[in-house]
């Protein structure tokens, strides 16, 4: 006869799971990233610490290390290994027309004035594994101007990318993903823009043209090109506020005149440097945009 443990038998065991957790001060988990920037390049050194406590917690159990000496000895010798670290250091989580009111708001307010340019420019960073650029493209083909368009899709992580530009996603998420498209404005439905294989769905090629998927760091890469919109969401939650200045540093710097600036719930340019540079649209989701230049005679001033 199976007995069921006493109520009391979790708390034991959280307290017992607890007492023999890996233990390292702020400046143990700084040298390993130091240490990771000096053999791989790859700066995660202004990354948020309770984000970086959280996924190195999760790495030494998934390395089996019993000390972050251990693990940054495991990584450094074995590309393989970083390579693995990095999927969990970065944290690839995302879906289609995630918060379709920033979708709509998008839709309705931004894309009218996307469409006066003749070659609209739109960066989405830290694109993780491509559906938010996927939604853009869906919504700027939606409202004819995608031909002309060019998505600049970036991330750090290489696997995430390789993934991103097969545009192939289970089809467990796309039950979901058609109702937020829905939510979003969409004028048709989600399953036009992909066929079904197996466990899969495979994105109409068409989409995917348009996107130009690249590595690129906020941490350490600059401005590549000029853009009409910057698409940077949930992204900016994992930085400390050094490297939140720097990204929207590199937004403001990316934008053209009078550009826009999407950002996640929870994200603000409030308390940057360019905080006064970005206003926020009325009744939108986190979409701001780029203030009109002052001239110093007080006189003109553009819209």
């Amino acid at each position: 006869m199976t007995q069921t443990p006493p109520a009391h038998a979790g708390r034991h065991a959280a307290r017992n799971t607890e007492r023999h957790a890996v233990r390292y001060t702020d400046a143990q988990l700084q040298s390993l990233m130091e240490a990771l920037y000096q053999r791989y390049s790859y700066d995660f050194r202004d990354y948020a610490l309770p984000s970086q406590r959280r996924r190195l917690n999760h790495a030494l159990e998934r390395f089996q290390c019993d000390s972050l000496d251990a693990l940054q000895q495991a990584v450094l010798d074995d590309a393989v290994a970083f390579g693995q670290l990095l999927q969990i250091l970065t944290v690839p989580v995302t879906q289609m027309f995630r918060d379709p009111g920033f979708f709509l708001a998008l839709r309705q307010q931004i894309v009218p004035v996307l469409k006066t340019y003749p070659s609209p420019r739109i960066w989405v960073a830290g694109c993780c594994t491509g559906e938010e650029a996927l939604s853009l493209a869906i919504v700027l083909h939606e409202e004819g101007v995608l031909e002309r368009s060019l998505i600049y899709a970036t991330d750090i992580n290489p696997q995430a990318l390789e993934k991103a530009a097969t545009g192939v996603y289970s089809i467990l998420r796309m039950q979901q993903a058609g109702s937020d498209y829905l939510a979003a404005g969409g004028t048709g439905r989600l399953e036009d823009y992909y066929t079904v294989e197996h466990a899969t769905v495979r994105f109409d090629a068409r989409l995917l043209e348009q996107i130009n998927y690249a590595d690129h760091s906020l941490a350490t890469d600059s401005v590549f090109a000029e853009t009409q919109l910057v698409c940077c969401r949930n992204v900016l939650i994992y930085f400390n506020k050094t490297l939140q200045d720097r990204a929207l540093g590199l937004f403001h710097e990316s934008l053209c005149h009078r550009g826009f600036l999407g950002l996640g719930s929870r994200e603000v340019p409030h308390f940057s440097s360019v905080a006064d540079d970005f206003e926020a649209l009325p009744e939108t989701k986190k979409l701001y945009r780029k203030r009109a230049r002052k001239y110093a005679s007080g006189v003109r001033h553009d819209t």
